[in-house]
């Protein structure tokens, strides 16, 4: 079983599917964040006062679900799949050397880098302390290993943040935002409910 799983981890198909799962969350919602505020106020049927309500809230709940998303989601499934996998996978090389999904994402960000660019940012203090002796050595080759089973679970932990989080948690946390900031500016108590569920559908 751990050697399907290890098989699934590297493949490189689960990386290109994490990357597109990561663009299309942000191009959809960016998307929806600008566009349907633009169509609620090209709308003619409704008042001034039910679009500047309309728009307001839209724009505030599409921008904090990608701030949720991207500050919250992404980190919280990165990291738990993490862990989650350093648990199952104990006896994997590279779970034993790094701590975190992030160490693990810093050496690969290093790993990328040409040796003596490399070996440069190593030599820094802030930089080589955040690594153990031997990922700092295997950081020194002239083609660190990329410990392609980690770099599986990290982007595992993506796709079903994507895919679970942004379905389910953010919008729970952009609804408990939303009023609060529309009463701030004014909005809230002004608005039309009626004419607004009538008229609109703001639904995710």
């Amino acid at each position: 079983m751990i050697g399907g799983v290890t098989s699934f981890l590297t493949n490189p198909t689960l990386s290109t599917v994490a990357q597109s799962t990561t663009a299309a969350v942000t191009l959809e919602t960016t998307m929806k964040a600008l566009g349907r505020p633009t169509f609620i106020l090209a709308d003619k049927k409704l008042d001034d006062q039910t679009k500047k309500y309309a728009t307001a809230k839209e724009f505030l709940y599409q921008t904090t679900c990608l701030a949720t998303y991207f500050f919250v989601v992404v980190p919280l499934f990165k990291n738990g799949g993490f862990k989650l996998a350093k648990k199952m996978m104990q006896d994997e090389p590279g779970f034993k050397l790094f701590d975190s999904a992030q160490q693990f994402l810093d050496y690969k960000h290093l790993a990328s880098m040409k040796k003596n660019e490399r070996l440069l940012e190593l030599s820094k203090k802030r930089v080589s302390k955040k690594f153990s002796e031997t990922v700092r050595k295997e950081l020194s080759k002239d083609t660190p290993e990329a410990f392609d089973v980690v770099k599986g679970t990290i982007e595992l932990g993506n796709i079903v943040g994507s895919v679970l989080g942004l379905a389910i948690f953010a919008p729970q946390v952009s609804h408990v935002i939303v009023h609060p900031a529309l009463k701030m500016m004014g909005l809230e108590k002004n608005k039309n409910k009626s004419q607004n569920d009538k008229s609109i559908n703001l639904k995710a």
